[in-house]
C-alpha cells in the first residue's frame, strides 16, 4: 500500500510532541525511553523473562562456584581434619604417627583415644521406626585437641550426665531436636542419652562415609570406656594438609606403607578425606546445572522475543523512522535507540532477578544441609552476581544491534512510503472463494500462514521449553516413582533386609538356614572392603552370587564369577588405562595378586567388585559378613522379628533397608520436586508472556483488520477463536517436536551431566501417557491463554475506527 501526504503528515505528527519536548536533540536515551513507554506491556513481558533468567543462571552459577570448594572452606573454618583414619587400639603403631609428621605436605597431626564401635543401631531419622547401623565413634567432650575442636551450632545446659553432642546431620536430615532423646544399640545393649548439642564435622558427621562421631561428657565416657571393654578401644589420627588435595594420595600411600592395617584384619579400621565427602554434593552440582541449562533456554528464548520485538517494531514503525532520518538522525543511532530499549528493560531485569537470587539461595541452603550435614553460609558473592548481569547484556545488546540491520539499510524515502521500494506483492494464502472448509478455520489458517516469522517464533519458544519440563518430569518419575532405573544408575543394592552377622559366627552357615526360611525369595553376601589397585587404594563390594542381585551395575562387560576376576568402574578404567580383557594388581595387606578385567561397572559408592572367592585368594578363610534378604510373602518387620528371635547370639544388627532407602531417598525427592516445580511454572509463565506479547502485538497491527470484521457481524468470541485457532497448529507442532525430543534425548542430557561423577549409561523409563498428558496439557494450556488475552478486541469498535 502506498504512502499518502496525510499518512506522512500523521506519522510526523505522532513525534513531534517527543521533538518539541526534547527541543529537538537527537538523544538516543530519550528516544529509548519513549519506545519503552509506547510499550508498556511488552517491556514488562521482556522484563519477566530476563528476571527468570538471570534469577536461574545466578542460583546455578553460585551453587555450582561455591559447592567446588565448599567442603575445603568448610574445613578451614572447623579446622577440621582432611584425612581421618581410625583404628583399634591394640593395632596401632608409633609408627604410624611419625609417618603422618614426616609426609610432605602435612601442616598438622593429631592422634587420639576414642571409644569405637564397629557397627551400632541408631535411629538416624526420629520420625521413623527403622534402625540405622553404622561405625560409631565417641570422643570425650572434655578433652583438648588442636584438630576439629569441638565447636557447637547451638547447645542446652546438661544438667546430667546423660547428654550427648550429635553432628549436625541428625537435626538438618534426621529432624531431631535439643532435648530430644537418642539411642546407641550395641550386642543387643540399648545406651540412652539426652541431646545437649550440635557441631558440625566433614568427614564424619554423615552416614555416607559409614562412620559418625558423637561426644560425650567425660564422666558418661569413662563409664562407657569401661562397660565395652578393651574391644572398644580405638584410635583416631587426623591430619592437616597444605593442600587439602593431597589427602588422597596420603591414604594411598598410608596403605602401601602400612599394609597390614586394613578393614580385613581390623574391623575397626576406617579412613576417610575431603574427597570423598564430596561425595554428598553430586544432587546439590545435578540441581545447579539443570537450572544453569534452563536459564539457557529461558535466555535464548528472549533473545529470539528481543530479535522479534525489533523486527515487528521496526515494520510498525518504519514511517516515524523515515521521519527521525529526515530530521538528521543516523542509522546508528536510530539501531542503538532500539537496542538500548531491549539492554535497558534487560539490565532492570537482571538486577530484579539477582536480587532475588539472594532470597532464593537461602532456601537452597536448607537442602544443602540436609545433604551434607554442615551448614550453607548462604549469601551470593559480588562476582557471581556480576558475571550473570554481564553475561546476560552482552546477549542482549549484540542480538539487539544485530536485528536493527534493516534500520541501517533503509532509505528515508523508502521509510515514509512504508518501506515499499517498487511494487509489494504479498502472497493471498487459500484464497476463500476457492479453499474448502469452515469460514472460521479458514480465517484462522490464513493469519497462520500470514505470520511465518511469527510461527518460528513461537515454535522455537514451545519445542524449548516443553524439551525442559518433559526432562524434569522423566526426572522426578524416576526418583520418585520408580526407582529401578536411578538405583542402576548410582550403583545401589536394594534388598528388603540387611544382615551384619557378629564376628566369630559362621555366615555361610547363617546365610544357608536364612534361604530356607518362610517368605525369603532369595538371600546373598554383600560386602566391602578396602584394596589397592594399581597403586590406588579404593572401596570395594564383593558377593558370592551377583547374579543374584536385583541391580546390574555393569554396563559394559559381565560380573566377576571366578577368583581371578574383577569389575571396575568407567572412571577408575579411565584413572588406569585400563579396560576388559587387561589385568591389574589388587592388594590387601602385604598379599599382591593379578585380577582380570571381565566388565566396566559404575557406581557411587565402589570402585571394584570382586567375588567372594577372589577375596579369599587374597586373604585365606576370610568371610562375607554382610547378607542381603529379599522377601516374598512377608514383610520386612514380620522378618526381622523372626529371624532375631531364632539367631539372637548370630546377629550384630538387623536393618528394614526396605525402609531405610525410602527414608534416605525422602531428601532427594524433595530436591527433585523442587526442581520440577519451578521448572513448570517457569513453563507455565513462559508460555504465558510470549502469547500474551505476540497476540497483543498482532491486534494493535490488525486493529484495523478485526474492526472491519466486527462491523460486518463477527461477534467477538469468534475472532477471539480465529486468533486462538490460529496459534494452535504452531504450538502444536512445538510440543510434538519438545516431547520427542525429550523422550529420545533425556538420558543422553544425563549422561552428559552426571559423566565427571563417573556415570556412563543412564537408563531412566521414558513414561509415554506422562508425556503424552504434559503436551495436552501445554496445548489445551496455549488455547486458553490466547482466549483470555484476545479479549481486547472486545474493545475495537467501528466508531473507533472513524473517528481516530
Amino acid at each position: 500500500m502506498l504512502m499518502t501526504k496525510g499518512s506522512i503528515r500523521q506519522g510526523m505528527t505522532s513525534w513531534m510532541p517527543f521533538l518539541l519536548k526534547w527541543g529537538g536533540k537527537m538523544n538516543v536515551l530519550n528516544l529509548s525511553w519513549a519506545n519503552i513507554k509506547k510499550r508498556k506491556g511488552a517491556a514488562f513481558s521482556l522484563f519477566i523473562l530476563i528476571l527468570t533468567a538471570s534469577l536461574l543462571l545466578n542460583i546455578g552459577i553460585t551453587i555450582v562456584s561455591s559447592m567446588g570448594r565448599f567442603y575445603e572452606k568448610k574445613a578451614d573454618e572447623l579446622h577440621d581434619a582432611h584425612a581421618v583414619i581410625t583404628m583399634s587400639a591394640s593395632h596401632f603403631k608409633p609408627s604410624t604417627e611419625d609417618y603422618i609428621k614426616s609426609y610432605e605436605g602435612v601442616k598438622e597431626q593429631e592422634t587420639e583415644r576414642i571409644i569405637l564401635i564397629p557397627k551400632a543401631a541408631f535411629r538416624y531419622d526420629k520420625d521413623t521406626d527403622n534402625d540405622f547401623s553404622l561405625r560409631i565413634a565417641l570422643l570425650n567432650a572434655d578433652n583438648n585437641r588442636n584438630i576439629a575442636p569441638l565447636k557447637l551450632v547451638e547447645s542446652i545446659p546438661a544438667n546430667d550426665e546423660t547428654g550427648i553432642l550429635a553432628p549436625y546431620s541428625l537435626k538438618a536430615s534426621g529432624g531431631y531436636q535439643l532435648g530430644d532423646s537418642f539411642s546407641l544399640t550395641y550386642q543387643n545393649v540399648t545406651y540412652s542419652y539426652k541431646i545437649t548439642g550440635f557441631f558440625e564435622s566433614t568427614l564424619m558427621g554423615k552416614p555416607n562415609l559409614a562412620l559418625m562421631k558423637f561426644y560425650l561428657p567425660d564422666t558418661t565416657y569413662r563409664e562407657l570406656q569401661h562397660k565395652l571393654g578393651a574391644d572398644a578401644e580405638g584410635i583416631l589420627q587426623s591430619a592437616v594438609f597444605k593442600d587439602s588435595s593431597q589427602s588422597t594420595s596420603f591414604l594411598r600411600d598410608y596403605s602401601a606403607e602400612f599394609p597390614e592395617l586394613n578393614d580385613s584384619n581390623d574391623i575397626n579400621f576406617w579412613s576417610g578425606d575431603i574427597g570423598q565427602a564430596k561425595s554428598s554434593t553430586l544432587t546439590i552440582n545435578i540441581v545447579a546445572m539443570i537450572l544453569i541449562v534452563f536459564a539457557a533456554i529461558i535466555v535464548v528464548v528472549s533473545l529470539i522475543v528481543i530479535k522479534f520485538r525489533i523486527a515487528d517494531s521496526i515494520e510498525e514503525g518504519i514511517v516515524n523512522i523515515g521521519v527521525l532520518k529526515a530530521l538528521g538522525y543516523t542509522s546508528r543511532q536510530i539501531s542503538s535507540s532500539f537496542a538500548l530499549q531491549f539492554t535497558l528493560t534487560g539490565l532492570a531485569g537482571s538486577v530484579a532477578g539477582v536480587a532475588l537470587s539472594y532470597a532464593a539461595v537461602q532456601a537452597f541452603g536448607g537442602i544443602i544441609a540436609t545433604l551434607t550435614g554442615l551448614r550453607w553460609p548462604g549469601g551470593t558473592p559480588l562476582g557471581n552476581s556480576l558475571l550473570s548481569i554481564a553475561i546476560l547484556m552482552v546477549l542482549v545488546w549484540a542480538v539487539a544491534m544485530g536485528s536493527t540491520w534493516r534500520v541501517r539499510r533503509l532509505q528515508p524515502v523508502a521509510a515514509l512510503r512504508g518501506g515499499i521500494v517498487t511494487h509489494n506483492f504479498k502472497r493471498n494464502h487459500l484464497p476463500l472463494h476457492k479453499a474448502k472448509g469452515g469460514l472460521q478455520f479458514l480465517l484462522a489458517c490464513k493469519t497462520m500462514l500470514a505470520n511465518s516469522r511469527q510461527n518460528l517464533l513461537i515454535g522455537c519458544i514451545i519445542t524449548a521449553i516443553t524439551f525442559a519440563s518433559v526432562f524434569s518430569a522423566v526426572f522426578y518419575y524416576n526418583i520418585a516413582e520408580d526407582k529401578t532405573a536411578f538405583f542402576q544408575m548410582t550403583g545401589a543394592e536394594t534388598p528388603n533386609v540387611g544382615i551384619q552377622v557378629q564376628q566369630g559366627q559362621d555366615s555361610e552357615r547363617l546365610l544357608k538356614e536364612i534361604k530356607g526360611m518362610n517368605g525369603v525369595e532369595k538371600a546373598v553376601f554383600q560386602d566391602y572392603l578396602t584394596v589397592t589397585i594399581n597403586g590406588r587404594q579404593v572401596s570395594s563390594d564383593f558377593s558370592d552370587d551377583y547374579a543374584q542381585m536385583d541391580n546390574n551395575t555393569v554396563v559394559k562387560g559381565r560380573h566377576p564369577k571366578y577368583d581371578n576376576e574383577i569389575v571396575i568402574t568407567s572412571t577408575l578404567s579411565r584413572l588406569l588405562g585400563k579396560s576388559i580383557g587387561d589385568t591389574i594388581n589388587v592388594d590387601l595387606g602385604k598379599v599382591s595378586e593379578p585380577f582380570l578385567i571381565t566388565g566396566l561397572s559404575q557406581s557411587l559408592s565402589t570402585d571394584a567388585s570382586l567375588a567372594l572367592e577372589g577375596v579369599q585368594r587374597l586373604m585365606p578363610g576370610q568371610q562375607a559378613m554382610s547378607i542381603n534378604v529379599y522377601l516374598d510373602g512377608t514383610t520386612s518387620p514380620e522378618f526381622i522379628e523372626a529371624v532375631k528371635s531364632q539367631y539372637p547370639d548370630m546377629l550384630q544388627s538387623v536393618t528394614n533397608a526396605e525402609k531405610s532407602i525410602a527414608d534416605s531417598m525422602k531428601v532427594y525427592i524433595s530436591a527433585i520436586f523442587t526442581l520440577m516445580v519451578v521448572i513448570l511454572a517457569i513453563t507455565v509463565l513462559t508460555v504465558s508472556l510470549i502469547l500474551y506479547l505476540v497476540i497483543q502485538t498482532g491486534i494493535l497491527k490488525r486493529k484495523r483488520e478485526l474492526g472491519i470484521m466486527r462491523a460486518l457481524g463477527y461477534t467477538t468470541f469468534q475472532l477471539r477463536s480465529q486468533i486462538a485457532m490460529s496459534f494452535l497448529p504452531v504450538v502444536t507442532v512445538g510440543v510434538l517436536i519438545g516431547a520427542c525430543l525429550g523422550g529420545l534425548y533425556t538420558n543422553s542430557m544425563l549422561e552428559m551431566l552426571l559423566s565427571s561423577a563417573g556415570i556412563a549409561q543412564v537408563n531412566f523409563t521414558i513414561q509415554a501417557p506422562m508425556i503424552i498428558g504434559l503436551g495436552i496439557g501445554l496445548i489445551l494450556f496455549s488455547y486458553l491463554i490466547s482466549m483470555l488475552v484476545s479479549h481486547r478486541i472486545k474493545r475495537i469498535t467501528a466508531y473507533e475506527l472513524i473517528t481516530e
